[in-house]
């Protein structure tokens, strides 16, 4: 009699269970990601090792290198402020610092501290950026004494450093904490900023989303969308890697603010182009770098905990070998096909 009362339960209230969509696991990674870092060629381990050489000449030893993915073990002020000496630049920085809400990797600071110290950072990333490069930050929501709860970062600290803010991306997500005397939260923002007001790296045809819902709708004769798609928008859907027996990602890795490869994968197709650097200066558990050289960027990341350093360079090294075992399989299934048109 109780399970009848359960709404949740009902195919009549609910309607995942009347669909019955199982949830399957993610893999390692998104296919597509898989399939592109398989086809890049030897060119880009060549500029690649060429940056690093460059790299240690400024920096010293990283930690881990391979395939593109540099990662160094330090702080990211002291690491910016080398580089800005050797006049080193990045053509897109893609990161999300700690939030100042008592994490594990973090130690809180008082708010004017915390802000004054995500102003340090973010000008000396503003200083090692191309003219042409851009700046994206994920930021979530702290509590401010006295003032409110959940007050959105962004309102802190958008200009407090020499960058353009151009746009606010809401992220939006399904899963998440769970409230009880307010609504549960479910999006972080992701702020975009450009080093010039006009002149910067926007590849949108790299991004369109082809879920149009009336694709062959007319307007005086003439397609009313674009053939590729249509602009993604400001506020973006993709679950946050998840958690759980049976239903967890499979890139899931044990660092507690982990994002997910897809919104990455967006933000790099949009704000570089391939050859280019991409910087991640809390690399954390290196999402950004994962996605970025799978996308032929080479990859410059940054992280100050030694354990989290591993574990980025442990998650790359399975990346690499889940991309060998892709183009394995579609080798074998190339073959047949190949043999087939040579008759």
């Amino acid at each position: 009699m109780a399970e009848k009362k359960r709404k949740i339960a009902s195919r009549q209230h609910n309607r995942f269970v009347e669909e019955r969509k199982d949830h399957k696991r993610t893999r390692i990674a998104p296919a597509n990601l898989l399939a592109k870092a398989g086809t890049l060629s030897g060119s880009f381990l060549t500029q690649a090792r060429r940056i690093e050489r460059v790299l240690r000449e400024a920096l010293g030893e990283p930690f881990y290198s391979k395939a593109g993915f540099i990662l160094y073990n330090g702080d990211c002020c002291e690491v910016l402020e080398r580089l800005r000496a050797s006049d080193f630049t990045f053509n897109l920085t893609v990161t999300s610092p700690p939030y100042n809400i008592g994490k594990e990797y973090e130690s809180a600071r008082p708010l004017d501290r915390y802000v004054e110290w995500c102003s340090k950072w973010m000008t000396l990333i503003h200083a090692t950026t191309t003219p042409t490069g851009s700046f994206w930050l994920n930021l979530g929501y702290l509590e401010v004494d006295g003032s409110g709860l959940c007050v959105p970062i962004p309102y802190l600290i958008w200009n407090k450093s020499p960058f353009y803010l151009l746009q606010e991306v809401v992220w939006h997500y399904g899963a998440g904490v769970s409230a009880r005397k307010r609504l549960s939260p479910r999006n972080e923002k992701w702020l975009f900023y450009t080093k010039e007001r006009n002149d910067y790296t926007f590849n949108l045809d790299d991004i369109r989303d082809p879920n149009v819902k009336y694709p062959n709708q007319k307007k005086n004769g003439k397609f009313r969308c674009n053939p590729l798609g249509k602009n993604p928008s400001d506020v973006w859907s993709f679950p946050k890697v998840t958690t759980g027996r049976k239903r967890s990602s499979r890139e899931r890795t044990g660092h507690p603010a982990q994002f997910p490869l897809p919104v990455v994968e967006r933000v790099v197709l949009a704000s570089s182009n391939r050859g280019e650097l991409v910087l991640d200066p809390f690399a954390g558990s290196g999402s950004t770098g994962i996605a970025a050289t799978a996308l032929g960027r080479i990859f410059v990341g940054v992280e100050r905990d030694t354990d989290y350093c591993k574990m980025a360079a442990s998650r790359h090294r399975e990346f690499l070998d889940a991309v060998e075992q892709e183009h394995a399989q579609q080798s074998l299934f190339d073959a047949p096909a190949a043999a087939k048109s040579d008759r």
